[in-house]
């Protein structure tokens, strides 16, 4: 297979051009200084890409967009994450619609930050929007995505949680703190987190490259669990203490109030009804499990 795939730098993205190269398929990496074989090039400030680059493509995963939780939520960044998201999709449906031989599927990044915060609620992907600023862009974010499937391109939009992996992201960031014995959980700890481990973000990803599944698919394991138990299987397998609660006001002090509630203190308990109902077999359902198997522990 022929698969073009944007945000290839970063960490999901890395992994999948690794998985796909493993296999002898051939990944595309679109790129804003792209140079020489396997590369595509597109500035999405300027709305322009190398549309006869994408020709011929057996699929495309697009997971481009400005950092979430790199810098605080002022106004400004607030629409650098937005547009970085809206206006990618925008330039990349737009120019795949526009394609003689037009890729089959188009598997677009999106995030559960769709449904808001929702406490206890079991959400799967028919359940509707939240509330708040991340609500409002993924709405736009998918909805980017139109031109695309009105072309007849199939289109899933993975709607990810927090990605497991010992190198980067949530977990990475958490471990340090372990390993300094400043873990504990966040606020009251009964706010959900819907982890995914990264192999199973590349397998689902890949399982929906190969099979007829389109519109919404939460990529998510289907154990979500509190943070407070996050926690504590964190430190039992890191052998570190988590019994100091990290009060709510020291990351609103250091990251700003809002950035802060939505991405520590609030919660969803999402559950990947389509994945699962289409057949994918998780390979890392049970968190500590998966956390000892992820930090060789």
């Amino acid at each position: 297979m022929r698969i073009a795939i944007t945000g290839s730098s970063g960490l999901v993205g890395s992994a999948l051009v690794r998985s796909l190269e493993a296999d002898d398929h051939t990944a595309v990496r679109v790129l804003r200084s792209a140079g020489g074989a396997g590369t595509v090039a597109w500035d999405i400030d300027r709305g322009e890409i190398d549309a006869a680059g994408l020709e011929g493509l057996d699929g495309v995963v697009h997971l481009a967009g400005e950092g979430i939780a790199d810098k605080r939520w002022t106004d400004e960044q607030k629409a650098k994450i937005k547009d970085s998201r809206t206006r990618g999709t925008t330039l990349l449906a737009g120019a795949l619609a526009g394609l003689t031989t037009k890729p089959p599927v188009l598997v677009s990044g999106s995030a559960i930050g769709f449904y808001g915060n929702r406490g206890d609620e079991q959400l799967t992907e028919e359940s509707g929007p939240g509330a708040g600023f991340l609500t409002e862009v993924v709405e736009a974010w998918e909805a980017a995505t139109a031109t695309a499937e009105a072309a007849g391109i199939r289109v899933a939009k993975i709607r990810t949680g927090i990605v497991l992996d010992a190198d980067g992201g949530v977990l990475h960031r958490l471990a340090g703190l372990a390993r300094f014995g400043l873990l504990g959980k966040l606020g009251s700890g009964r706010q959900w987190m819907s982890w995914i481990s990264l192999a199973d973000e590349v397998g689902a990803i890949r399982f929906l490259l190969d099979h007829e599944v389109g519109g919404p698919v939460n990529l998510t394991a289907p154990t979500p669990v509190t943070n407070a138990v996050f926690t504590k299987a964190l430190g039992r397998v890191l052998r570190r203490p988590t019994v100091l609660p990290v009060p709510s006001f020291g990351p609103k002090l250091l990251v700003g109030r809002e950035l802060a509630q939505t991405l520590l203190f609030d919660g969803q308990r999402v559950l990947p009804e389509v994945l699962q109902d289409a057949g994918y077999e998780f390979e890392h359902t049970d968190l500590e499990p998966t956390l000892r198997a992820i930090l060789g522990q």
